[in-house]
């Protein structure tokens, strides 16, 4: 029998682990990729590769996963979800290689794909007035991971090495694996038709709401991927050493996710009640002003910016998950939550990619205004797509049957 209140423990659980695990490395992977024995000028390349591989994978994973979902159950895209990371985690203990590396990152984007398959589970578990709440709770227990990740990786990176750190996170995947097997059970169904991945994608792309809102989350993503590969070398820089740069990155990638793990299931409760798309359009602006500015201020003046940037970027990708859930059939949710995160995930390409760009050819002070300038452009899209949207009848799910069947 389907027991919402075991539910989502064990999701945001399995969110956690998840989450921990990705963010040991990521916020110090300039450093790690160094202590494989890269070139330091190659550095930016490798780190912008190494974030961007399992995005590119998650391009075509993600919309199979989630129409596999939705075509066999969503339980067992949970329990797939967290093995497949488990595993790539754990390959990664063993790379001795930059190359090695970003192979077990390239699997880790075929397996993987948590966020999609726990979202689409929850949507499905909870009623439609109360979405946002349930996202809202699975993403403050994705910054809760991203907090202990940062300190994790800024306190003993340097004393016990990440090989022993990959291995206890995959660890705790799979025992979350085995969790959500033995204690999920599949949500009820009220809708019996399927629709295929060509349907739903159709569905976003056509409607100008949720295809501004996809744009916007694209923008928001590029820019706080690019902020990835160049905030640890600019820190580096204010504090004078690559050990002190470590600790303060961490110290400060973990406030960032503190006050996003307190942001999460705010913006949740706001996005039930009114428009996510204004609710996205804030939190973008009030990111690209704390954004830019961080090229501008001491190591010390970071700190409240980070705050700034931390509980408003709570609010980006499960408000363009909230409004994108609206606007397919039941059914067709998982596959929804797959194609946009997968649209999402084109900007962890193109972002380090720019990143990379941004730090080898300007100062920092540009190259930090240029990516709070993309989450301007990110506030924009989401606003011109509620200025529309306010134009039309509220959605309903009788228009959405009627469009998937003239699309099919």
């Amino acid at each position: 029998m389907f027991s919402p209140g075991r539910t989502y423990p064990v999701l945001c659980l399995g969110q956690f682990a998840a989450t921990a695990g990705l963010t040991i490395v990521v916020p110090l992977l300039p450093f790690y990729l160094a202590g494989l024995g890269t070139p330091r000028p190659e550095i930016p390349w490798w780190t912008a590769v190494s974030v961007a591989a399992p995005a590119v994978v998650q391009l075509f994973s993600g919309p199979l996963w989630g129409w596999v979902g939705d075509r066999f159950g969503r339980k067992a895209m949970v329990v797939r979800a967290h093995a497949g990371l488990g595993l790539a985690i754990a390959l990664m203990a063993l790379a001795s290689t930059p190359e090695e590396f970003l192979a077990c990152r390239l699997l880790q984007g075929a397996c993987g794909g948590v966020v999609s398959a726990t979202a689409s589970y929850a949507t499905a578990a909870a009623s439609t007035d109360r979405r946002g709440r349930a996202l809202g709770m699975l993403f403050g227990a994705t910054a809760a991971g991203s907090l202990l990740g940062p300190l994790v990786g800024g306190l003993l990176a340097t004393r016990i090495g990440f090989g022993p750190l990959f291995a206890a996170v995959a660890g705790m995947l799979v025992l979350s694996s085995v969790l959500a097997a033995c204690s999920l059970t599949e949500p009820p169904a009220q809708a019996r038709e399927r629709h295929s991945p060509r349907a739903i994608a159709g569905i976003l792309l056509r409607r100008r709401e949720s295809r501004l809102m996809l744009l916007a989350g694209f923008a928001a993503q590029a820019a706080i991927y690019a902020l990835v590969v160049v905030f640890a070398p600019q820190v580096e820089r204010m504090s004078g050493s690559v050990a002190t740069a470590t600790v303060w990155v961490g110290a400060l990638q973990a406030l960032t996710w503190a006050t996003s793990c307190a942001g999460s299931p705010w913006w949740g409760r706001r996005n039930d009640r009114r428009p996510a798309q204004l609710g996205f359009a804030v939190a973008a602006a009030c990111c690209a002003l704390a954004v830019a500015l961080q090229g501008l201020v001491s190591v010390e003046g970071l700190i409240p910016l980070r705050i700034v940037q931390g509980f408003c970027f709570a609010a980006l990708v499960q408000s363009v998950l909230h409004v994108n859930a609206n606007h397919v059939p039941e059914r067709g949710s998982g596959t929804a939550f797959g194609f946009s995160t997968g649209v999402l995930d084109l900007g962890q390409v193109f972002g380090p990619l720019a990143g990379a760009v941004l730090a080898v050819l300007l100062p920092p002070a540009a190259a930090f205004s240029l990516i709070g300038a993309l989450l301007g452009v990110a506030a924009l899209l989401a606003l011109a797509g509620r200025t529309k949207a306010a134009e039309v009848p509220t959605h309903t799910s009788a228009p959405v049957e009627i469009h998937e069947k003239v699309l099919r």
